[in-house]
């Protein structure tokens, strides 16, 4: 679609939105597991009578868990039954949501939430959405310029003294993750749907082309991948977009979509400045990760010689925690590892992520890491 419109100026992620069957438990998983600190509440203490959200922060990063309270509410409820918990929102932070809702209308984006004024003592933050191009996500623009809260939005309340003595618990009792910001959010489309919704981005949110691979360069005995990523045009929120390639078995990508029921948000990318000590504090925690067999290391060490590599991290313990390498030939490298499904389907994961000067999105680990996400469908009959 040609526009001489503006696209949306988009400042970074604002927040997740997840929709899931329990908001507590959610709560306490990622409090617990996650480290995770509860900073806001709403729910029948609040006035909201028919659903009840529990948001969570850490460094930059907002999460908010959305559950249905009454049996007739139909968004949430619709959304759990076909998806399982998932991602409903990826939220963008601007400085005017008017503007940005307009153009993004303008452009061709379908209208889900005109904009609108949440306002208390403390201020008012204006909140508009688009539906994205895909499944049932929703983009949110989120303008927050002239509210002083502590909390998450206007109509939130601080978090309930059970949550708050558990985060204090477990602050005590468990080691700080030290995540700090979302790096990127990947979602996964069914086979010829990527470019569709590359389109979309393009053309309602003024995004451009940043990175891609194809299945020639990713693939595996039984699956491959195309993956195209975009971004804003001042590259601070990065949507990777995947779809499935033919292959022998069935894609993870494919999987995804299946057990999700269309397509939607796989994995969420979260920045630490130190992988090691994060991921060191996450295993502690309990959060269970893929794991690469040793012989990756071994061909990682012959990899680094060839590019004429060096990190500075530990490769020992890089090796110990299972987190992967990946290095380009100017020598910038990123460090990666990837939870298993955090939920009962095998649908939402996360990434925890730390980048030296590479931009890239792990290429050189997408065969290992295929490899091992087939080695779980496998033991899942799904491969």
């Amino acid at each position: 679609m040609q526009t001489t419109i503006a696209p949306p100026k988009i400042r970074g992620f604002d927040h997740l939105h997840l929709y899931v069957g329990n908001a507590l438990q959610a709560a306490v998983y990622y409090t617990t597991r996650f480290g995770y600190v509860p900073v806001a509440y709403r729910g029948l203490e609040t006035g909201s009578r028919q659903v009840t959200t529990h948001v969570l922060r850490q460094g930059r990063i907002l999460l908010a868990l959305t559950s249905a309270l009454e049996p007739n509410e139909t968004e949430v409820t619709s959304f759990v039954a076909r998806h399982g918990d998932g991602v409903r929102d990826v939220a963008f932070e601007v400085d005017d949501a008017r503007a940005a809702y307009e153009s993004a209308v303008a452009r061709g984006a379908e209208p889900a939430h005109p904009p609108e004024t949440l306002q208390d003592e403390q201020g008012a933050v204006v909140v508009a959405s688009v539906s994205a191009g895909y499944g049932d996500l929703v983009h949110s623009f989120v303008q927050r310029s002239g509210w002083r809260g502590a909390h998450f939005l206007p109509g939130y309340a601080p978090p309930p003294e059970d949550l708050r003595l558990e985060s204090a618990f477990t602050a005590e009792a468990q080691p700080d993750c030290g995540l700090s910001h979302i790096d990127h959010c990947v979602s996964n489309q069914p086979e010829h749907g990527m470019e569709p919704v590359v389109q979309w981005y393009t053309s309602a949110l003024g995004f451009h082309r940043f990175w891609s691979v194809d299945d020639t360069q990713i693939h595996t005995e039984y699956s491959s991948l195309r993956s195209v990523v975009v971004t804003d045009a001042d590259e601070r929120v990065k949507m990777p977009v995947n779809e499935p390639a033919p292959g022998r078995g069935k894609s993870q990508i494919q999987e995804y979509v299946d057990y999700f029921g269309g397509p939607g948000i796989q994995h969420v990318a979260l920045y630490t400045g130190d992988i090691i000590r994060s991921v060191s504090a996450l295993r502690a925690r309990g959060v269970s990760f893929i794991t690469v067999p040793d012989t990756y290391y071994e061909d990682l060490q012959q990899r680094m010689r060839q590019v004429g590599c060096t990190i500075r991290e530990d490769l020992q313990a890089v090796r110990q925690l299972g987190i992967l390498v990946d290095m380009d030939e100017q020598g910038g490298y990123l460090l990666q590892i990837f939870t298993r499904p955090v939920g009962v389907r095998p649908t939402l994961f996360y990434e925890i992520i730390q980048r030296h000067q590479n931009s890239g999105f792990g290429v050189g680990n997408f065969k290992a890491l295929f490899e091992a996400i087939e080695r779980d469908q496998k033991r899942r009959g799904n491969l």
